[in-house]
């Protein structure tokens, strides 16, 4: 009988815990990286380059037949600090709220983001202070709160090349952005002739230039590159340039180097 008690005893807060409700928030993140793929995963901990999406799921479980399931109340707080870039400047802060179990957003701007969810279940008598039977999280100063996501978002920066060699030796065949390119959110780029007309253009970043006109090469020489973009960061890019097309020089065949610096 003592046995039976003791046993009784151990699994009563267990069927207690059980029978109520939780949350589990889920953060997954989907983008086109410079390979021009879909990218995705977790964002939580993630340092990452925007613009990205990110689809955040209250994940509940919920139990059946309790009541907690007549009213349930979510909502989200996210919060983005930007660091200030110089001396002189302040740190901002931004704020967004949202109030749906699932609901996706686009990041394009950078700073440190953390992402806080409360819960509050009501019972059936309506949506009233008086009638909320179970919280989650809803005091976010909690040094316990675990329900907290947390991703920053990386300052931007483009850089070009100054020439290409487009002889299909897969080495600086296309004028794109140098490796390293990120945050950038907005963009266009256009290739000129000597005598400014127009030949090609493109408007997302992961694109590129493969010297070529109507499918046919173009006579080496230079070009003129302008290309208009914006960083997550809030950094207009204005970059004009001359482009040097070398069709002829083929993995150190020719003395010089590849116009890729």
């Amino acid at each position: 009988m003592k046995r039976l008690l003791f046993i009784f005893l151990v699994l009563m807060p267990l069927m207690a815990w059980s029978q109520t409700p939780s949350v589990n928030p889920v953060s997954t993140y989907y983008r086109i990286d410079e390979y021009g793929k879909e990218d995705t995963g977790d964002v939580n901990g993630k340092v990452m380059s925007a613009p990205f999406r990110v689809v955040f799921s209250a994940n509940p479980s919920i139990p059946e037949g309790e009541g907690y399931n007549s009213y349930v109340h979510y909502e989200w707080t996210i919060t983005n600090t930007k660091l200030p870039r110089t001396a002189t400047d302040d740190a901002t802060e931004t704020v967004i709220k949202r109030y749906e179990e699932e609901f996706e957003l686009e990041f394009t701007e950078s700073g440190s983001y953390v992402v806080k969810l409360c819960v509050l279940f009501y019972d059936e008598d309506g949506i009233e202070e008086s009638n909320i039977r179970y919280k989650i999280n809803e005091d976010e100063d909690k040094d316990e709160d675990p329900k907290v996501i947390t991703f920053s978002i990386s300052e931007s920066k483009l850089e070009f090349p100054n020439g290409i060699s487009p002889n299909g030796d897969k080495r600086n065949d296309e004028l794109k952005p140098k490796e390293g390119y990120k945050g950038i959110v907005e963009f266009h780029a256009i290739i000129f002739n000597r005598w400014g007309k127009k030949l090609y253009s493109w408007d997302d970043v992961n694109g590129s230039w493969d010297g070529k006109i109507g499918g046919k090469p173009v006579k080496d020489g230079v070009y003129f590159l302008h290309v208009t973009a914006k960083g997550s960061d809030g950094i207009n890019y204005n970059i004009k340039k001359a482009i040097n097309v070398i069709s002829g020089y083929n993995n150190g065949e020719n003395e010089g180097r590849a116009p890729e610096d």
